[in-house]
């Protein structure tokens, strides 16, 4: 399969939010808007990229790091494309992109009832934890 990996930039945002929201087990949020995604490629421009095949986007991984642990957000790769490499090497990039900025953890959520998702994860060598809960709080409304 011919795919190439770039870094992504906003330009790609309708094109990855296409791909977002069709696939099941993304969570998506206020926090997915163009201005938001457009605020966290500034800060973390050497950490997300997009898989392209024929000149369209068809993966994405965002990655940011609050310069302690790094995060994944968002990998996806459209249906019927997976499992032929794309979000391995999509991931392979983030995290050489991590590894160079001296993060030496990283953290990523996933739906409870997303199956593929989570198996996806724990091929990739990544470990669920069941020792930790999630909280968080909403700062605007």
């Amino acid at each position: 399969m011919d795919f190439s990996t770039r870094k992504m930039n906003v330009a790609d945002y309708d094109s990855a939010l296409h791909l977002w929201k069709s696939l099941p087990g993304m969570g998506l949020s206020g926090a997915d808007e163009r201005s938001e995604i457009e605020k966290f490629l500034r800060k973390n421009s050497e950490t997300c990229w997009v898989a392209e095949k024929d000149n369209r986007l068809v993966g994405t991984i965002l990655g940011g790091s609050d310069g302690r642990r790094g995060y994944i957000y968002h990998l996806a790769v459209q249906s019927g494309l997976q499992k032929i490499g794309i979000g391995k090497q999509l991931l392979a990039r983030c995290l050489d992109a991590f590894k160079k900025a001296g993060i030496q953890k990283c953290h990523l959520l996933v739906y409870h009832d997303n199956t593929t998702g989570i198996d996806f994860w724990e091929h990739a060598g990544w470990v669920l934890r069941k020792d930790v809960l999630i909280m968080s709080k909403k700062l605007k409304t």
